[in-house]
């Protein structure tokens, strides 16, 4: 187990909140604390792996669009992940997404997966 100074702050906004999906993509759930991403809104975008639609039980799934304007905000939670869960979190985003380091509205510095 991973002490906390080797813990990975991850961003979620849609299904890697799904019980199932965390279940399947880490092996056990991860509560999270609620926060909100500013300059980006929410978008929908249509998923093409089958083992991703059927575990999320979605075939379109929300993705992150960068706006700058700081009254857009998208709320979700933060995950605190290892390297190895957050490396298993890469596995199941699709090439639509990459992880890219933002930091939140609580001023905390995150990953979170945005349009590619």
């Amino acid at each position: 187990m991973s002490d906390a100074s080797d813990m990975e702050s991850l961003f979620t906004y849609g299904t890697l909140q799904l019980p199932d999906v965390q279940l399947d993509t880490f092996g056990h759930r991860v509560e999270g604390a609620e926060d909100a991403l500013a300059g980006y809104r929410l978008e929908w975008t249509d998923i093409a792996d089958d083992h991703v639609a059927q575990l999320s039980g979605h075939d379109r799934h929300p993705i992150l669009r960068r706006t700058d304007d700081a009254r857009d905000r998208v709320f979700g939670r933060v995950l605190l992940l290892t390297p190895e869960e957050l490396d298993a979190a890469d596995e199941y985003e699709v090439s639509l997404y990459r992880r890219a380091s933002v930091v939140l509205v609580s001023g905390v510095r995150a990953w979170v997966y945005l349009a590619a």
